[in-house]
């Protein structure tokens, strides 16, 4: 058997859709498991050791989708499978030539249009997003549950240069950037957590960045008064080797936080206009802090309302939830 597997970004989205291309292995272990996703998240998919081989989308132009369907229809594939739920990822499931297309349900789906390209569908209401995908394989035969995140060691110079500046220290890893606005807990806080986390748990807080979020950044390691170190420019590899090698990882609802997850670093995490129950941590261990029960607009970029939701959340109440995931200890297979 053939099998595409659509999915194509955000960076948080890929890592929920990774135990679905793990249990499809687990189904069948002789299958031919492509991938494909947009360029900008090529290298988180190509750790994932149960695919083989990663097709890739080089932009939006006429070009570049004519490349990858050509590509694509090369594999005669029996099954592609469209975790997205948008109208192009369902064209592209569709031109892979696929014998059947399988998605969501209408109403599970981001773009109702892209229902018409389907020829079977799933239910995913109500599930958080792992499951959701998961769900998407009963239409193949498949009931797992299993929740495994397969993906292959990596090196990294920025990990080796941290490690030789901090020597043995233990490391925190904080994580203030988000590409939604309304997901950003404010710099001074992420601060003063720095701080504390030094001083009560003897933690080197180490605060990543991403494309324009270094000045972000900074202005945390400034709030920290010295406790937090800037790190170096990371890719997304360098990220996975940071989670695995980090004691704990601090951010919001964003893809660096479900890296950590997926390789079981210890998280605490702050969800405001998302819900926990649908993207937050997969683990029972990690600790999340939530007012998305109390966002006057959630699923919003940014916020509308008189007063922030995530600006409920003090710093007491990052720092509990903190040693209560450093009490529980390590989860990690």
């Amino acid at each position: 058997m053939n099998i595409l597997i659509v999915r194509l970004g955000s960076l948080g989205d890929v890592i929920h859709a990774i135990p679905a291309a793990a249990a499809l292995r687990r189904a069948f272990a002789t299958a031919r498991i492509d991938w494909l996703v947009d360029a900008p998240h090529r290298d988180i998919v190509e750790l994932v050791t149960t695919l083989d081989r990663v097709v890739v989308l080089r932009g939006g132009t006429l070009p570049a989708w004519a490349s990858a369907r050509r590509e694509l229809r090369a594999a005669r594939y029996d099954v592609a499978l469209d975790f997205q739920g948008l109208l192009k990822s369902a064209v592209l499931a569709r031109a892979s030539g696929a014998a059947r297309v399988v998605g969501f349900t209408r109403r599970d789906l981001r773009e109702k249009t892209a229902r018409f390209f389907y020829t079977a569908s799933a239910n995913g209401e109500g599930a958080h997003a792992i499951l959701k995908n998961l769900r998407l394989l009963q239409t193949l035969g498949i009931e797992d549950d299993g929740i495994e995140f397969p993906l292959r060691p990596v090196e990294s110079a920025a990990l080796s240069a941290l490690r030789s500046t901090l020597g043995g220290s233990r490391v925190a890893l904080i994580n203030p950037g988000a590409a939604w606005p309304n997901k950003r807990w404010p710099a001074g806080r992420f601060g003063q957590l720095a701080a504390s986390i030094r001083e009560r748990h003897a933690l080197v807080p180490v605060v990543l960045w991403g494309p324009g979020e270094e000045e972000l950044a900074a202005a945390v390691v400034a709030a920290s008064g010295g406790a937090a170190v800037l790190a170096p420019p990371t890719s997304v590899r360098d990220l996975v080797a940071f989670c695995r090698a980090a004691d704990l990882f601090v951010a919001g609802d964003t893809g660096p936080l479900h890296v950590a997850t997926a390789v079981g670093t210890p998280t605490v995490s702050l969800y405001g206009p998302t819900d926990p129950a649908r993207n937050g941590p997969w683990s029972s261990s990690d600790v999340f802090v939530s007012r998305a029960d109390r966002c006057g607009c959630p699923i919003e970029r940014s916020c509308r309302q008189a007063r922030w939701c995530l600006e409920e959340i003090t710093v007491a109440d990052v720092d509990a939830a903190v040693q209560r995931r450093l009490a529980v200890g390590e989860t990690r297979g």
